[in-house]
């Protein structure tokens, strides 16, 4: 009888160090569960999981659940979530170099995005270094195209449209072709749709298909434009808080999910394009004239982006065009 008491303090230390053995990551993201990038962030997560015997479970918050779209980077720079995906050109306002690949034209192929990717990397985790976080991985959208409600032959039959602007490079756009831009996130494109506040926007057949724009805007030109990243980076501190099997654990399944996050992002591409076309929507050839139109715009942007980035960002558009 006196074992008892012995046995049951045993089983409630054990308990406790089992309790501290676990550690539990928020990971919010803007985007649908559905999304192939969440699809990419849920499947790292369940690989992070069986990897570490259970020990890192991260919890992915899709659809901007957890942290609205603009607010995921200082949640994970701040503590308030350990790790987390931002797109970023969204972030383009507080340093140049997070809006490089939302220039119009600068890389426009999957090979072209991987390349600058590359370039970009080095000064991409310093910035982050700096910041207290770590880079993870990153997954190009698909390449961005012109969704709109009638057929257009050059942006002067753009004037005065109702222009979603999710990113300081597509605000910029929108005063260039001289459309009236309207800040909309991912999570509440459907609604500024189907309200009439947006009437047109640049963006990949995924976003088009995730939020049924077909459903408002019938025409999407192909233009190819840019392929912009979802970046997935880690709060540092906490990074340095797991054990080293851990932290292994972690980046192993951080690289695997960016090979199979580009991977799949090129093979969806025909995919949103061929689904769109099922719903309705016209999937058209950009005229010659749009594409001059937007080319022009994408030189100004870049000329414009270099000023503002200095000699660091030069360097690594040199290094991209090598």
């Amino acid at each position: 009888m006196k074992l008892a008491p012995l046995a049951v303090a045993a089983t409630v230390v054990f308990g406790v160090a089992t309790a501290h053995a676990q550690t539990k990551w928020d990971l919010p993201a803007a985007y649908q569960a559905t999304n192939f990038h969440t699809e990419n962030l849920q499947q790292f997560a369940d690989e992070v999981d069986k990897s570490t015997g259970g020990k890192l479970k991260i919890t992915v918050h899709a659809n901007a659940s957890l942290f609205k779209a603009p607010e995921i980077k200082r949640a994970v720079q701040s503590g308030q979530a350990q790790i987390g995906e931002v797109l970023l050109v969204n972030f383009e306002n507080e340093w140049a170099g997070f809006g490089l690949d939302g220039m119009p034209f600068l890389a426009t192929s999957y090979k072209d995005a991987f390349k600058l990717y590359q370039a970009q990397k080095p000064s991409l985790e310093k910035k982050l270094a700096e910041q207290g976080m770590m880079l993870l991985f990153t997954v190009a959208w698909p390449p961005q195209g012109l969704y709109v409600k009638k057929e257009v032959q050059s942006v002067a039959d753009m004037r005065r449209v109702k222009w979603r602007a999710y990113s300081p490079a597509t605000a910029k756009i929108a005063e260039l072709i001289g459309a009236q831009p309207v800040t909309v996130q991912a999570a509440e494109l459907s609604q500024a749709l189907a309200t009439g506040v947006v009437e047109s926007y640049m963006s990949s057949g995924s976003t088009g298909y995730d939020t049924k724009t077909y459903e408002h805007i019938k025409y999407w030109y192909d233009t190819q434009a840019w392929l912009p990243k979802n970046a997935v980076f880690v709060n540092r501190k906490a990074f340095d808080a797991l054990d080293k099997p851990t932290q292994d654990a972690l980046l192993k399944a951080g690289a695997t999910a960016e090979s199979r996050g580009w991977k799949v992002s090129e093979e969806k591409n025909d995919w949103y394009k061929k689904a769109l076309a099922e719903k309705g929507m016209k999937i058209m050839t950009p005229p010659p004239k749009l594409v001059q139109d937007f080319r022009q715009v994408g030189g100004i942007m870049l000329e414009d982006w270099l000023k503002k980035a200095g000699p660091e960002g030069k360097s690594v558009v040199d290094a991209y065009r090598k």
